[in-house]
């Protein structure tokens, strides 16, 4: 039986876990179908999601169509929680963008549909909710063409949008127009066909048409479009149908090198740690080692695949499937999979970057100080599930620091902490994260023998500007071999650990530090002794040299913002720029074009949301926000100067 691994994202409330919950329904899977509201879904089980009604994290569960399993992710919706969605997409084949018939493409959508087009990754649309009062499909369609993609294709009409009564009929042979609308589709997307549809238009058969529908939708260039409500089952059918023709199965070699990555990790009743994987390629048995991480490793106690439902335990789990591993005590997300030297194919890559970074911070604060150690070890399990919180220690001030999405997110882990810990907590307000990029060339050395110098290494490092968005890169500018490999191991951690706090306190990043300078004392014939280098003479002096190298480059600050295209009527411009300048904006001028008003330019990434929260009420709920995250601007220094840079 062939697989196919399945995401269902969308902006929250649009309807994914209900869509998810009738296709389990469909399937057979369940008896009954659950109700977010009712906190009886299948696959939102964590007892904050029952409370709150959103999904906060993923979670996998599978059912049959025919000769195909599908194994679906439904994740979440909320923009907090957009760190399950960038994880998710690493394992998929195929992913269903859901948007609501009433509300239309939403920022959200935006934001998940430049993700998906960007990997190339097959996707069909649902247009969710028609049976709701106030759908507008043919709207929504053009909404969908305007502001997602137009490389669409309606895959049938609607009667009746905005009744319980509210059907959707699906286009067939039978339909000269439709199949016209494909072939015109078609022939922008493949030569070949274009070719035959000029020589002779009446030899393209509907079944031709239909089968190079179904290629160009496998390589991510069009997206067939269906209509539905997961409330009454209106359209699942064809949609359901559109799984298996359109979306391409899961690939792989079950007897080939082992290759998985883990996309979720999560603690079971006993604390015991679970690991979420696909695998892409080989298999992997009860008791196999597994090496993941660079030179971490650990055996495999057991083992669950989804199938049916939820995962059932198995001997072994094979390409193409996803499962449950235990006994890997040090795995982490993003962590790729191997046995032994041998390395899979190349599609068993860590996840990706395709949204924004978090850039907000809060310190978390005990209610009780005696709680100080239980609240980071409390801490750092959640940072197991999701590692973009970011868990560090200022062990100066005493406090503990964690990254986020949004203040939902604060509220979900402050809520988890005295749920699942017993740890009352509470957080300080929520700050900007910035970061520090090197203004110019530093250098600095330290030799042994010197008085400044009391270890037993030679450490000489230059620090230069690199590429925005490149991070951190070390590189060697000795001789290869000439310094051990467990002391250059233990250099190029440390400039990496270093560099989490600059001159200016934030993360230093987008820098290329190079080892100009070593030396070692080497052990004597008869083995080590107190007077031999040691790794621990690096770790010691690494940190001051290149601290010394970056004082003398320097740091700017630069602040978190995103680009903004925001579309209102023209009218309300008296309320929308003022706005824009209480969120410390930076707008370009403003364009209007008859009744459109369009706004463009920088803002703060902390004030986003309040934006997005405040447009209903500013643009009488017209207007429309396009925020994207990819540049940062220099804060203000201690001067308040009021300079810009671009990275």
């Amino acid at each position: 039986m062939s697989t196919l691994n399945l995401g269902i994202v969308a902006h929250v409330d649009a309807g994914k876990t209900s869509l998810t919950e009738r296709l389990l329904f469909a399937a057979g899977v369940i008896d009954e179908i659950g109700r977010v509201d009712d906190g009886n879904t299948q696959t939102d089980t964590l007892a904050l999601e029952r409370q709150r009604g959103i999904t906060i994290k993923s979670a996998v569960v599978s059912f049959a169509v025919g000769g195909l399993t599908v194994n679906l992710i439904d994740t979440p919706g909320h923009p907090d929680f957009i760190a399950e969605v960038e994880r998710t997409l690493a394992v998929l084949d195929g992913a269903v963008l859901v948007i609501s018939a009433v509300e239309g493409v939403q920022a959200q959508t935006r934001v998940l549909m430049r993700a998906l087009r960007r990997l190339g990754l097959a996707t069909l649309i649902f247009v969710n909710k028609i049976d709701r009062a106030g759908a507008r499909d043919q709207r929504v369609l053009a909404e969908i063409r305007e502001k997602l993609t137009p490389e669409i294709v309606s895959m049938g009409s609607v009667q009746g949008p905005g009744t319980r009564r509210a059907v959707f009929s699906p286009y067939g042979a039978g339909d000269a127009a439709f199949t016209a609308r494909l072939a015109d589709v078609l022939a922008d997307h493949d030569d070949a066909f274009l070719a035959a549809y000029l020589d002779d238009e009446t030899a393209i058969s509907y079944d031709q048409v239909r089968a190079g529908l179904a290629a160009a939708v496998r390589r991510g260039c069009v997206h067939p479009v269906f209509y539905g409500s997961a409330v009454t089952g209106a359209g699942v059918g064809p949609l359901t149908g559109g799984l298996r023709e359109f979306l391409p199965a899961a690939a792989g070699n079950a007897d080939g090198p082992v290759a998985g990555v883990i996309f979720k990790v999560e603690r079971g009743p006993a604390g015991e740690k679970i690991a979420y994987a696909r695998m892409f390629s080989g298999t992997v048995r009860t008791r196999d080692q597994l090496w993941f991480g660079g030179d971490r490793k650990g055996r495999v106690t057991a083992i669950s695949v989804f199938e049916r439902g939820p995962a059932a335990p198995r001997a072994c789990i094979s390409a193409g499937q996803i499962g449950k591993l235990w006994g890997l005590g040090a795995i982490r997300i993003g962590d790729t999979l191997r046995i032994g030297g041998t390395v899979g194919p190349g599609q068993a890559a860590a996840p990706g970057r395709h949204f924004a970074p978090p850039s907000l911070e809060t310190v978390v604060v005990p209610a009780h100080p005696a709680d100080r150690g239980a609240l980071r070890a409390a801490l750092g399990q959640l940072a197991e599930q999701d590692p973009l919180i970011n868990v560090r220690q200022d062990d100066a001030r005493q406090e503990i620091f964690v990254s986020l999405y949004g203040e939902v997110q604060k509220e979900v882990i402050q809520a988890t902490l005295a749920a699942d810990f017993g740890i009352d907590a509470g957080f300080r307000e929520t700050t900007t994260i910035c970061i520090e990029r090197p203004a110019g060339v530093g250098t600095a050395a330290e030799f042994m023998g010197e008085p400044t110098n009391p270890f037993r290494a030679t450490v000489g490092l230059r620090i230069v500007p690199a590429q925005a968005g490149s991070g951190v890169r070390f590189r060697l500018g000795i001789e290869r071999g000439a310094l051990p490999p467990a002391f250059q191991k233990a250099v190029e951690e440390t400039v990496h650990q270093t560099l989490r706090e600059g001159l200016r306190g934030w993360h230093v990043t987008d820098a290329a530090v190079t080892l100009t300078h070593s030396g070692f004392t080497p052990p004597p014939p008869s083995g080590w002794s107190k007077w031999s280098s040691s790794a621990g003479d690096f770790r010691n002096l690494t940190p001051l040299v290149l601290m010394s190298a970056l004082r003398q480059a320097g740091t700017r600050v630069y602040e978190p913002v995103h680009r903004f295209v925001l579309e209102a009527p023209a009218d309300t411009a008296w309320s929308v720029l003022p706005a824009l300048a209480r969120l410390g904006a930076v707008p370009d001028p403003p364009l209007t074009q008859g009744s459109l008003l369009t706004v463009s330019g920088d803002i703060p990434a902390a004030q986003v949301h309040e934006l997005t929260q405040q447009l209903p009420a500013l643009t009488h709920g017209a207007g429309v926000l396009d925020a994207t995250f990819g540049y940062y601007r220099l804060a203000r220094d201690p001067a308040h100067s009021k300079r810009r840079a671009l990275g």
